[in-house]
């Protein structure tokens, strides 16, 4: 095992970029360099204005910047001097041709790969950080094989990458685990000791699984799978409660008591997003597919379809509540990252519950403490968003600048992300100054310990998993064949 002297990080993003900070916090006598043919994003990195909002990031990455942390735009030098190279590129779904829709599209890994055996020398680890389909380390393998550089000798890892945005700085500190696969043979095993060795500078070793590279691969989709399929779980049985008079929280509570079960990933809400789970679920579903494993790609499939329906679901209450109509009316959406402590809106399902809305002709007012202006009117007039007719979002929506303000002379008040503050908020004010009756649609169950005083204040609560309220406009029973809106075409936001 040799010593580490130099990390290189090909791709500054969600991943790239937090856990190569970390890295250089915790291993001081190692030089990180992030690097990025995106000369803005890497500015923004050497700035006091992150290019992504994580708690905890900007005090890491000051502690570290321009000592052994780096953020540069000089991909060759970094390649060069580099004993460790991460490739933690963007690994979108496909959009066009064979696997559209469903396989990883794999072109801006290969260019890393092709890169790397263009500029190289010496031996290298390079470390497949980005989410990929099985066996896609085999592609590193095969551009590095065909390298005319007799000086040039590598080993290629599997490590991905498991964080939750809103809390990748305490994942990275405090992993539940280190996952890395290579070859089961000396030089894999020795590849894979020196990557553990930088780990073991915070983790206890007893915390680091080592693998074969198809298993690492493998582990991560199947991970990420079986996650979603905890939230569509509990989705599906909120629809249930809805209509029978139960309660999701106590239901949740109480199969989680289960230690069969466990607690995580029960909390019903309007939906999944981010950048992994459907993307992840997609790739799983055309492997499945392609390998002939149909009925658990259909298995799969389910998963996705769940947390489209609870969407529609959603948005189809909040239209049948409101008197069948919500053409005209003024609604405040307020969240509109995928999660909270994060200005992520990848898939967020926010996206398409104001879709549903706004098909229907609703005026919408968005606020969000971390998304900006312009990213908002981005996502919603996206083609699988607005249509052939993205002029139509300047007409219907509006984003204010804080809660109260989007909240002013609306019908409805939509809770999409589960931001804390939302639970602080003086909603007397708010009632004050909203149409009546005035209506709360809680699409995250953020506010389950103030509906008494909500109806106090004379509020119309609709709420996830639980039964409409005596005093609250009876919505007629949610038939999916009837009123589901058109369904949206999944593509990549």
């Amino acid at each position: 095992m040799f010593q580490v002297k130099n990390i290189c990080c090909i791709g500054a993003g969600y991943v790239g970029g937090p856990t190569c900070t970390v890295i250089a916090q915790m291993c001081p006598d190692v030089t990180v360099t992030v690097v990025d043919i995106n000369e803005a994003r890497i500015q923004a990195w050497n700035s006091d204005k992150l290019p992504i909002y994580e708690p905890g990031l900007q005090e890491v990455v000051e502690s570290c910047r321009g000592k052994n942390l780096f953020f540069s735009t000089n991909i060759p030098e970094a390649i060069r001097k580099a004993d460790i190279i991460f490739i933690s590129v963007n690994t979108p779904t496909k959009t066009f041709g064979m696997g559209k829709g469903r396989a990883a599209d794999l072109k801006y890994v290969e260019a890393c790969a092709r890169q790397i055996a263009e500029i190289a020398d010496g031996y290298k680890i390079v470390v497949e950080k980005s989410t990929v389909p099985v066996r896609a380390a085999e592609i590193i393998r095969r551009i590095f094989k065909t390298s005319t550089k007799p000086s040039l000798s590598f080993q290629v890892l599997s490590n991905p990458e498991f964080l939750a945005e809103g809390t990748a700085i305490e994942n990275l500190k405090n992993p539940d685990r280190i996952l890395i696969g290579g070859d089961d043979n000396p030089g894999g095993q020795e590849a894979i000791a020196t990557l553990s060795a930088i780990y073991e500078h915070w983790v206890p070793k007893s915390k680091i699984i080592t693998t074969n590279t198809w298993s690492s691969e493998l582990s991560k989709l199947a991970a990420n799978a079986f996650l979603a399929q905890r939230i569509s779980s509990i989705n599906s049985i909120s629809a249930l409660c809805e209509i029978t008079g139960a309660d999701v929280g106590e239901v949740a509570h109480a199969i989680g008591t289960d230690q069969r079960i466990g607690r995580p990933f029960l909390q019903a809400s309007i939906g999944f997003g981010g950048s992994c789970f459907q993307k992840d679920i997609l790739n799983l579903i055309y492997i499945c597919e392609t390998l002939s494993l149909h009925e658990v790609a259909m298995y799969w499939q389910q998963v996705l379809e769940i947390n489209d329906y609870q969407r529609r679901r959603f948005a189809s209450r909040i239209v049948s509540c409101l008197f069948n109509t919500v053409a005209d009316k003024k609604l405040a959406v307020l969240g509109f990252s995928f999660k909270k402590d994060t200005g992520d809106t990848r898939e967020s399902s926010s996206i398409y519950v104001c879709k549903y809305l706004m098909d229907e002709g609703a005026h919408l007012a968005i606020y969000d403490p971390k998304v900006s202006r312009e990213q908002i009117i981005r996502d919603l007039s996206h083609p699988t968003i607005s249509g052939d007719n993205p002029e139509r979002v300047s007409e219907l929506v509006s984003i204010a600048s804080e809660p109260y303000e989007a909240c002013e002379n609306t019908h409805a008040l939509l809770i999409c992300t589960e931001w804390d503050l939302f639970k602080d908020l003086d909603y007397e004010r708010i009632y004050q100054k909203m149409l009546k009756p005035a209506f709360i649609f809680d699409g995250r169950r953020v506010l389950d310990g103030l509906h008494k005083k909500l109806l106090q204040i004379g509020f119309q609560v609709e709420t996830i998993g639980k039964k409409v309220y005596p005093n609250t406009t009876v919505a007629p029973v949610y038939n999916p064949r009837q009123q589901d809106p058109t369904p949206v075409k999944k593509v990549r936001i």
